[in-house]
């Protein structure tokens, strides 16, 4: 029996200065297909308070597999799209997993 692990993603975008408004404009256009993508458990855009250029994107996900499957959907081409019309200076995308304490403890022995 495979075992499923919720996953998630963050991906801070950064706008060209002078384009914020237009990439959020964009980024808001995830927000409904990616709540609807199967395996979607949350998925969020968020503006930063202190930096008018930084945008976050959160997306919580039942599987490795449902994120993967949403990373290959179309709507992932906003990401293509805002960065082929030069609105973004830079996108940094990371994945998670949660891990136990055993795991973390375990983490921190191989690193110590």
């Amino acid at each position: 029996m495979t075992q499923h692990m919720m996953v998630s993603h963050s991906a801070f975008v950064r706008a060209r200065p002078g384009y914020s408004a237009a990439l959020g404009e964009r980024l808001v256009c995830l927000l409904e297909p990616s709540r609807h993508a199967p395996g979607c458990l949350h998925f969020a855009l968020q503006h930063s308070h202190c930096d008018d250029s930084l945008w976050l994107i959160t997306g919580f996900w039942s599987s490795q597999e449902a994120m993967s499957d949403y990373f290959a959907s179309p709507a992932m081409q906003i990401f293509s799209d805002v960065v082929q019309d030069l609105l973004v200076s830079s996108l940094d995308l990371h994945t998670f997993e949660n891990v136990n304490a055993s795991q973390a403890m375990l983490q921190q022995q191989r690193a110590g």
